[in-house]
Order: C-alpha cells, then structure tokens, then sequence
C-alpha cells in the first residue's frame, strides 16, 4: 500500500535499513560473513520474509467471516485439517499445524473458505498457540453469533522442536469451546468423536 506522506514512506525506508544492517551484526554474531556471496541478499530476503509471516496485521481476519447466508441447519458444522504456519512470538521460530473449527449455526452460517481465510489472518502474526485458539472461537462467536463454537489446534513449534529441548516429535493440542460445547460434554464428545475419523 503506498502512502502519500513522504515524511512516514522516509521512516519506514529508514527502518528498512536499520533492520537490515541488525541482521548483517546478527550474521557478524553468529560468525559468518554478510558480505560473501551466499549472505550479500540475506538481510533483504530476511525483511521479506517477516513482513509475509505477519500479513495478518494487515488485516481484520474476523472480517472474513461477515459473509453470512440464513440457512435453517441446527447440528454441527465443522472444517477439519486447516493447516497453517505461524511464527512464535518468544523466539520467532515457526509454528506449524492444522485447525479443526466447528460450530452450531444459530439461523446464520458462513462460507468455509472464509473460516479458513480468517484463521490464517490470525495465525500469521507474532502467536502463541493459546491465543491463536481463542482468537478464532472468538471471532467465531462475535460474527455469527452461533450456538456454540469450538476450535482444536494441533501444531509443532520449532522453538520446541529445534533448539532448547528439541523435541522433535512433540505436538501441542489446544482447544476452546464457546456456548453449547462448553456446556454440553455431549456435544463436545460429538466434536471430538468427528474429529478422531
């Protein structure tokens, strides 16, 4: 997006460099050379890189789900296996993995495509798993106004996975329930039971 104050475009091509040149110290630090062939481009690749791992700032993503249509369906509705990569806002090392979001519609549904849309506009900002669950059954119950709502995240983290412990295998399951799933162990059972096939 183009900006018409020149004043903010000059901040922002100032910041530009200044992060640049802090990657070209962080190579320095780690010991290799920013300027042999391989790192020259690096600092710019890396800038790229972060501005596309956090679009979702750059966007409402529970907007996404205003597209509503009124349809009489009472049960469950439910998108399994929406993968999705996010950075850890601790360590800003991947996360990557799949969200399951299922709902009760209460006389309005929305398109799938969007939930998904709107899932990726959450995760693809500085995230910890927690609040990335929550960010989307909120979003969820906020929009739609639904029965009830639930969200299951399974995600490997890198910060995890990569370095400290490195645990590679590990998976780390988060879930949040809204309205009826949280009220009801039934419907929830129901959730988790689709969910398992």
């Amino acid at each position: 997006m183009l900006h018409a104050d020149p004043e903010s475009l000059e901040n922002k091509m100032k910041d530009s460099r200044e992060f640049m040149e802090a990657v070209r110290k962080l190579i320095q630090v780690c010991g290799d050379d920013p300027d042999r062939q391989g790192l020259q481009e690096t600092p710019f690749r890396v800038m790229k890189k972060f501005l596309e791992y956090t679009e979702g700032y750059r966007e409402e993503p529970k907007a996404h789900l205003e597209k509503l249509f009124d349809v009489d369906h009472r049960d469950l509705i439910m998108v399994k296996d929406i993968d999705f990569d996010s950075v850890c806002e601790h360590h800003f090392a991947p996360i990557f993995g799949v969200a399951h979001v299922g709902y009760i519609p209460n006389g309005k549904i929305t398109g799938l495509s969007k939930i998904a849309r709107m899932v990726d506009g959450y995760a693809k900002r500085f995230q910890v798993q927690e609040r990335l669950t929550n960010q989307i059954a909120e979003a969820m119950e906020e929009v739609l106004r639904p029965q009830g709502v639930m969200v299951v995240i399974e995600a490997k983290h890198m910060c995890m996975c990569g370095r400290g412990v490195k645990k590679r295998d590990s998976v780390t399951v988060s879930t949040a329930s809204r309205g009826i799933f949280a009220e009801n162990p039934e419907k929830r059972k129901e959730f988790l039971s689709l969910l398992k096939n």
